[in-house]
């Protein structure tokens, strides 16, 4: 697919908003029976089912998440759906429903929208969920912003302060590598690249929620749960806070993605894994490997003292700061 450069160029969107509408309507068009009223009336109407409602929503801006010189539309819209459902996958629910606000600048046209939107049903279709409303605006900047409703069963939502000291920690998939991706993608270095390379930038490009990954360590006992994507270290700290406890990382443990660096696996973000806490014989990591082949990695315990500390390969400790992602920055 050919990159659509978003800057220096003069493109508008040379459309007006009911034919932009009617076409994104076509392109979501379909929805599950629950769906009473989707895309195209002033709000969406849905009949929930019994369980409880898990909301959660993320903004994506451009020149701060994402350039657009360096991803194209249709990945944009999978990688946007996906950053929100993974803070569902975090609350051990399944999601039902998505709208998307979008602010366009006069550096996108029709077709560029059409393609994000294409991506945004595609990640809809991977996870069952319906996008079914949202809002179009203009701008001087491309922002992107994604609502999931999720449904978890009455007192089953996962949360981050759960963590008892003693708890296995463990994270599903490989880290690090959406950070060694990022710069594989920033340094145009697209040509030639090895089958990890390849996958480390499709896990910066596409990343995938592990929605129901994160159901099989709900299931199989987890008590506490929160997704990786400001980094291990920064979310690890905010799971500690939460519950009052602190953490021992073992470095030799850590499910480094090929290619990354500790401190990419450290502090790197985007990888949008399940970081969780677990007693002692779980049947987690066999479920995990059995149901969908992705790997569970047991890479420390939960300590009373509240503090981080990483041991590395010889056995030495030393405090581990909580790095990561800061839009602030």
């Amino acid at each position: 697919m050919q990159r659509l450069d978003l800057y220096g160029t003069d493109k508008t969107v040379d459309i007006t908003e009911p034919e932009l509408l009617e076409a994104i309507r076509k392109v979501l068009s379909g929805a599950g029976p629950e769906v009473r009223v989707g895309v195209g009336d002033d709000a969406a109407v849905v009949a929930p089912g019994s369980g409880e409602i898990v909301l959660t929503t993320d903004v994506m801006v451009e020149g701060t998440h994402f350039r657009g010189g360096l991803t194209t539309a249709r990945d944009l819209g999978v990688k946007a759906m996906n950053v929100s459902l993974s803070d569902v996958a975090a609350m051990a629910a399944s999601p039902r429903y998505a709208l998307c606000a979008l602010t366009l600048s006069d550096r996108v046209d029709a077709a560029w929208v059409m393609e994000l939107f294409g991506g945004m049903r595609e990640a809809c279709d991977e996870h069952a969920l319906w996008l079914v409303g949202g809002n179009l605006t203009r701008g001087s900047d491309l922002t992107i912003a994604i609502t999931v409703v999720g449904e978890v069963a009455p007192g089953r939502a996962l949360l981050r302060s759960g963590a008892t000291p003693g708890d296995e920690i463990v994270v599903t998939g490989s880290l690090g590598g959406a950070a060694a991706g990022r710069r594989l993608v920033e340094g145009a270095e697209h040509r030639g690249l090895g089958a990890a390379e390849r996958d480390a930038v499709h896990r910066f490009m596409r990343p995938t929620a592990r929605i129901g990954e994160a159901a099989v360590l709900a299931r199989e006992g987890a008590r506490s749960m929160i997704d990786v994507s400001d980094g291990l270290t920064l979310d690890l700290s905010r799971l500690c806070e939460a519950g009052g406890v602190g953490a021992r990382i073992d470095a030799a443990r850590l499910p480094i993605h090929e290619g990354a660096t500790l401190e990419d696996a450290l502090g790197g973000g985007e990888d949008y894994e399940v970081l969780a806490t677990i007693a002692d014989g779980s049947n987690a990591s066999t479920e995990m490997r059995r149901t969908f082949g992705v790997e569970l990695s047991s890479i420390g315990v939960m300590t009373e003292a509240r503090e981080l500390v990483l041991v590395d390969p010889a056995g030495n400790e030393r405090p581990l700061d909580a790095a990561g992602w800061d839009p602030f920055a």
